[in-house]
């Protein structure tokens, strides 16, 4: 399976979102035939809660200048270390640093596709 030209736009959009305010270890991974529920996760880190507050602002901007997308819901805002957004079709994971290698999103999705975001991305720096 592969991701929707329109879902792959916006995590596209995304993606260049988080990269412009300084986020690390920026990946996609088509989820959708695992998961069934979306069809693409977003993952980044950061390594402070202003950082992750100031990415997550510019990827919901980003996101609904360009393709007038806005989340469905908002998770751990208030939290600083692990913010999710759900778009319904993607989902975007902002992690702290240490959050990101406790939970490991990128081994438990290990195993499926990773998704061409059309930016750098440095696959030794994933934890």
């Amino acid at each position: 399976m592969t991701v929707p030209d329109l879902v792959l736009a916006e995590l596209r959009t995304a993606a260049a979102a988080a990269s412009d305010k300084l986020a690390t270890n920026i990946f996609g991974y088509d989820v959708g035939e695992r998961l069934g529920i979306t069809d693409a996760f977003l993952v980044c880190s950061a390594p402070s809660d202003r950082q992750i507050n100031a990415i997550c602002d510019e990827i919901e901007v980003q996101l609904k200048e360009k393709h007038g997308s806005a989340p469905l819901r908002r998770e751990g805002r208030d939290s600083g270390t692990w913010v999710l957004m759900d778009y319904g079709h993607m989902v975007v994971h902002v992690q702290h640093e240490e959050e990101r290698a406790v939970y490991g999103l990128d081994r438990l999705y290990a195993d499926v596709p990773k998704v061409d975001l059309g930016i750098e991305t440095d696959e030794s720096e994933v934890a």
